[in-house]
């Protein structure tokens, strides 16, 4: 079993649209599940950096609470995963979790069907 951070656009290409960023959260969450069925667990890092960007008081995307949370928040992350899976489009952030997570020795999947089954 690995836990396996799902890297993405989130802000990239939105111009900070909700309805795009929430597209591409949308997109980053449609492979959680099929990650968790191959017997492992999938994290965004959005799933912790939201709720604490929240409660820190942020009042917009972008502001000066959401840059000191989001991205140390996927950095965290990743010293406590053991893969990365890289999904398409665009993402400055999201390419610079790669780097990080090569840094790291983690594995790279670019496509789920990369990922075995737990066990395999």
């Amino acid at each position: 079993m690995m836990l396996i951070l799902i890297a993405g656009p989130y802000r990239s290409g939105t111009n900070n649209d909700l309805k795009l960023i929430k597209r591409n959260m949308d997109r980053l969450e449609s492979v959680a599940l099929p990650i968790f069925r191959k017997g492992h667990i999938p994290m965004i890092g959005e799933w912790v950096a939201n709720p604490l960007i929240a409660l820190a008081g942020s009042t917009e995307v972008g502001d000066d609470i959401f840059n000191e949370i989001q991205y140390p928040a996927a950095h965290r992350l990743l010293t406590k995963c053991d893969a990365v899976l890289r999904i398409e489009g665009a993402s400055k952030g999201a390419d610079q979790d790669v780097e990080i997570a090569k840094q790291l020795g983690l594995k790279i999947y670019y496509d789920i069907n990369e990922i075995p089954d737990a066990g395999a």
